[in-house]
């Protein structure tokens, strides 16, 4: 007896969505842990006082309201996130790229972003002009973040990857010209520029397109649907457009085009 009432609690747990591990799907989960960046301003950054804030900490706020979901938020540095959703200490992770590298790991939502990857340098630099003049020029390599790879693999441009543990360290290096540039996402770029003011400057250079995510664990289609109809309404009734103001409007980034992206379909 004990026993059938063991496996019947176990069985009722699984089915509600709080058997340990967060093997099972978001759609049971009563509140969704979020991991967002807390060292990216304007994305994700964690404020002195342990709060979040940033256009993903939003952003999962609506997603979570329109799934009638409560959300709470975790820090995912670049070369945690995988082993946060593997281990079960977050629910879905913001500001991925969808590469082809992860999506054999990993499932996800979205996209929900469309960037271009872009490059900061100090203002009284004037010989990089784009992603060619980094040719023997020090970048940023954050840990697990992929950025640099796309300069040195995926366009041949032998620069020297200098390693960072987060985006604070690489804007520590530029500034004291221990690196000459950093190079990701232009909205990792605009939030970083925003916050230190001046001293620095974004190119523009926009020379790849960035498929922005939200990873999950595989074996939630159900989830991964209910994120892609809260993204679809997310641009459709002006959340996301108001957000890019919020974030990014003093920035320069170009916020004229926000069509809701072509998701990738979920497995």
């Amino acid at each position: 007896m004990r026993r059938l009432i063991a496996a019947a609690l176990a069985a009722g747990l699984a089915a509600s969505g709080c058997a340990s591990g967060g093997g099972t799907s978001l759609l049971g989960e009563e509140t969704l842990v979020a991991g967002v960046r807390p060292d990216l301003p304007g994305i994700g950054f964690r404020r002195p006082d342990g709060t979040f804030e940033g256009l993903d900490v939003d952003v999962s706020r609506y997603l979570a309201a329109r799934m009638g979901k409560k959300v709470r938020f975790a820090p995912a540095l670049a070369r945690d996130r995988e082993r946060l959703l593997r281990d079960g200490d977050v629910d879905m992770v913001l500001t991925f790229w969808l590469e082809p590298e992860w999506t054999q790991r990993l499932a996800f939502a979205g996209p929900y972003l469309l960037s271009y990857q872009d490059i900061l340098i100090r203002d009284d630099e004037r010989h990089v002009r784009g992603v060619r003049d980094l040719k023997g020029r020090r970048i940023c390599a954050v840990t697990g973040s992929g950025a640099a790879e796309a300069v040195t693999v995926e366009r041949q441009v032998p620069a020297v990857p200098v390693g960072a543990r987060s985006y604070d360290e690489c804007m520590t290096m530029l500034g004291d010209g221990r690196i000459d540039a950093i190079t990701t996402n232009d909205t990792i770029l605009a939030g970083l520029k925003a916050r230190q003011g001046a001293g620095f400057r974004l190119l523009n250079s926009r020379f790849g397109e960035r498929r922005t995510g939200i990873a999950i664990r595989k074996g939630d289609p159900d989830g991964c649907e209910a994120l892609n109809k809260a993204i679809t309404q997310m641009y459709q009734d002006g959340t996301m457009a108001t957000l890019m103001r919020k974030w990014f409007g003093t920035s320069g980034l170009d916020l004229s085009d926000l069509e809701v992206p072509q998701f990738e379909g979920c497995l």
